[in-house]
């Protein structure tokens, strides 16, 4: 399963680090995303990160601003989300995709709140 943690309200401007730790399954096998899901919108690709961490990408408007790393031998990924905006607040979930075999994960989510 996933579990993610760190959401919480945070000001135009501000910054928050999200946490996703896994259990169950062999992480380490594990391509890693951060989706979110604005207020009736769909859910968006936020970040991803290879297995190994070697490689990542972001969506656009994210680029320079959001982090997202792995710790494999904790088994968790972080997303380091600076210089927030208030439409960005959503519900940030994190997937566990296996492309060899197609198994993925979905955590339940973190409601992230960005308002004054």
């Amino acid at each position: 399963q996933l579990v993610e943690s760190g959401g919480g309200v945070v000001q135009p401007g501000g910054s928050l680090r999200l946490s996703c730790v896994a259990s169950g399954f062999t992480f380490s096998y594990y391509a890693m995303r951060w989706y979110r899901q604005c207020p009736g919108k769909e859910r968006e690709l936020v970040a991803h990160i290879t297995d190994a961490g070697g490689w990542t990408n972001y969506a656009e408007s994210m680029k320079c601003r959001f982090s997202i790393s792995r710790d494999n031998s904790k088994n968790v990924v972080y997303l380091q989300m600076n210089s927030m905006k208030p439409v960005e607040t959503a519900v940030y979930s994190c997937n566990a995709h296996w492309t060899l075999t197609g198994r993925y994960y979905w955590g339940q989510g973190t409601q992230v709140t960005v308002s004054s």
